[in-house]
């Protein structure tokens, strides 16, 4: 069986959604961030999948930029979620309702 272009972006869609039911559904900041990358990385796969299968560079070219961007939003915000546990008591999100400790 071959596969084709078809294949990657179904693999592409069903990583998305799962990103995006983390990111709507839990309550861990660390879970949401990691969903977020899960989106990012699904989007990666599309722009790699198109690059290949219609020779395009810039696809390749935007790859590498969400890849930059996902790296610098990865390091920003764990140092904000290490900032947030520490003022209050977690990273879940139910807790930064209450007042700092």
């Amino acid at each position: 069986m071959d596969v084709g272009l078809n294949h990657f972006l179904l693999v592409s869609l069903l990583l998305f959604i799962i990103g995006l039911f983390g990111v709507m559904t839990r309550r861990n900041l660390l879970v949401i961030l990691m969903s977020v990358e899960l989106m990012l990385n699904a989007v990666n796969l599309s722009f790699v999948t198109f690059s290949q299968f219609y020779s395009l560079l810039s696809a390749q070219v935007a790859a590498f930029f969400v890849m930059t961007i996902s790296a610098a939003e990865a390091g920003v915000g764990l140092a904000l979620i290490v900032l947030i546990s520490r003022q209050w008591t977690g990273t879940d999100l139910s807790s930064l309702e209450d007042s700092p400790k």
